[in-house]
């Protein structure tokens, strides 16, 4: 109940102050897990991608942020969980992997944190690891003015600046891929999204 209140709510903010878009949305699959890889310029990010589809997501998010009992309890409870930055971590993995395997959807920025700028070469193979573990497709997306909207470093966003959101078809893993080379291909997917937002 406390993650469709919330869906709610951003999404009212969202459109009344930057006018908010998305496109896109038919393809996000109806039924079973799948991911959401989107670039990631922007703390409004994961409130902006998932006000936009009308499906449950996951989150990871770092592990410091639960640290606070009382925000943490909220983090759980809107189906965020804790990921360790720096290295392998086996419990987010799992949580990831058992997440997508019983139905949910799952949000990833494949470039780790924030960037200005989409480049395959800082991606590693996370995104096609989970896919081809859980068999499940990733819908490549793309966020257009969330960094203008609020910056790094900005506490107060900028309001009325335009945010949308484009989803492209999704991406299925076969094979033996190596699955850096398969992130960089979503990577590459959101690149040409980024060339149709306005």
């Amino acid at each position: 109940m406390l993650y469709y209140i919330g869906r709610f709510i951003f999404f009212v903010l969202f459109k009344s102050l930057f006018g908010f878009k998305f496109y896109g949305k038919e393809n996000i699959p109806k039924y079973g897990g799948f991911i959401i890889a989107s670039n990631h310029a922007s703390n409004l990010d994961p409130e902006i991608i998932g006000s936009a589809i009308p499906r449950v997501l996951s989150f990871m998010a770092k592990e410091e942020l639960f640290h606070n009992k009382v925000f943490g309890w909220v983090l759980w409870k809107v189906h965020a969980f804790p990921v360790k930055r720096g290295g392998a971590d086996l419990f987010s993995i799992k949580e990831a992997i058992k997440r997508l395997k019983n139905g949910f959807g799952i949000l990833l920025f494949p470039q780790g944190g924030r960037r200005d700028s989409i480049s395959a070469d800082e991606v590693k193979g996370g995104v096609g690891f989970l896919a081809s573990k859980a068999d499940v497709p990733v819908i490549p997306a793309f966020i257009f003015g969330s960094g203008d909207a609020l910056p790094k470093g900005r506490k107060i966003p900028n309001f009325f600046k335009p945010i949308s959101v484009y989803f492209a078809p999704g991406i299925i893993y076969k094979g033996s891929r190596d699955y850096a080379e398969f992130s960089q291909t979503i990577m590459s997917a959101i690149d040409a999204l980024s060339r149709k937002a306005k």
